[in-house]
């Protein structure tokens, strides 16, 4: 495989999700039964799910994590958190293998993609990791972010879907 980015260009690059499982990473056993579910994909969530003082645990455990959710073959997604340190402390943890992609909340920019899927690709040079294999599904969760939907979704080879942050969205709008 090439040291470059995947690019989505064969239906095999793209996961069919029908069904996006979200679970609270700091809770034990959601995470334990998650691969009975059936989705076709589990969303290890380390942003709004998980309270604060629980955070650095959920990261610690992360990879064990990620290999229970992942043990009957759904996609395995976490979501990370949107300030600096915590997002680098979150890409720190979740940038494991097994991963399949990030869920990037209050995506705003194509910049901030960008920024992100430079700090993964260190990530993944470091651990030697398959280069391009985490992809980004971006949640979309203002109204200035849907002025900016094209340059989001082709912001960078990564980008694999976008979706609506409904509740954060409807705060945004009053």
């Amino acid at each position: 495989m090439k040291d470059t980015v995947l690019a989505v260009e064969s239906p095999t690059s793209v996961p069919r999700w029908r069904s996006l499982l979200f679970v609270p990473a700091h809770v034990s056993r959601f995470v334990g039964t998650a691969h009975e579910r059936g989705a076709d994909g589990v969303i290890l969530d380390l942003e709004d799910s998980v309270p604060q003082d629980e955070k650095a645990e959920s990261r610690r455990q992360l990879p064990e994590s990620v290999a229970k959710v992942g043990r009957k073959g759904a996609s395995v997604l976490v979501r990370v958190n949107r300030g600096l340190r915590a997002l680098a402390a979150d890409l720190d943890a979740a940038v494991v293998a097994g991963v399949d992609a990030l869920v990037l909340p209050k995506t705003n920019s194509a910049e901030w993609v960008s920024e992100i899927a430079n700090a993964v690709l260190e990530l993944e040079r470091e651990r030697n990791l398959v280069q391009g294999r985490i992809r980004f599904l971006a949640q979309i969760e203002t109204p200035a972010a849907l002025q900016k939907l094209a340059a989001i979704a082709s912001a960078h080879p990564r980008m694999l879907a976008m979706a609506l942050g409904p509740e954060d969205f409807s705060a945004s709008v009053g």
